[in-house]
């Protein structure tokens, strides 16, 4: 039991730095917005205006 709860605190350590991982790279690797940009919502381009 003791080697089960081990086990489950290692991969919950590794699941935690591969998330803060992915985060970082999507953080530095990102687009970055810049204030007065449009946010884009992509759609069909043949959709009808409802505005």
């Amino acid at each position: 039991m003791k080697r089960i709860g081990a086990f489950a605190l290692y991969a919950a350590g590794a699941l935690a730095v591969l998330y803060l991982a992915l985060y970082a790279y999507a953080a530095f690797t990102g687009r970055q917005l810049q204030p007065g940009d449009p946010i884009h919502i992509f759609r069909k381009p043949d959709a009808p205006s409802f505005s």
